[in-house]
């Protein structure tokens, strides 16, 4: 048994049961975003929510284990993405990347966004010209450090 195994399990069980990842969150008091995160193996569980994770996918006392273990993080496949949606993402950054980075020096100073203090707000937002993606993301800045 592996972390992937629990992954998967969780997302076989989830389709099966025709479940969405709102109602899981809501279950566990997190956000969909964070629960999804944590769902596919992205982000490490406490003893409560690996608990109420269990209820919902029918998962062992060891696989919620599995939960509570600190993951190892990017789950991408390959170093180029080749699903088409994640692929958009890393895009993206190729193309404003750059864009990015200097707008945030340039706010900030010499620094990073954090990905570990961060949030993340995913909604649909309604257009007569076809709906879109409005993706938020919010995470401190941390300035590097003289030593």
């Amino acid at each position: 048994m592996s972390r992937l195994d629990v992954t998967e399990k969780i997302i076989t069980t989830k389709v099966a049961k025709g479940l969405k990842w709102s109602d899981v969150a809501k279950k566990v008091g997190q956000s969909k975003e964070w629960t999804t995160a944590l769902c596919l193996g992205q982000m490490t569980a406490t003893p409560e929510q690996a608990k109420v994770l269990g209820k919902v996918f029918g998962l062992t006392a060891e696989e919620q284990k599995w939960l509570q273990v600190v993951p190892y993080k990017g789950s991408l496949p390959t170093s180029v993405p080749t699903d088409p949606l994640i692929y958009r993402f890393y895009e993206l950054v190729s193309v404003y990347g750059t864009t990015f980075k200097e707008l945030i020096h340039e706010e900030f100073g010499d620094g990073i966004m954090s990905a570990i203090d961060f949030k993340m707000d995913l909604q649909r937002q309604p257009d007569p010209n076809g709906d879109r993606v409005n993706i938020v993301m919010s995470g401190k800045f941390l300035p590097y450090k003289q030593y």
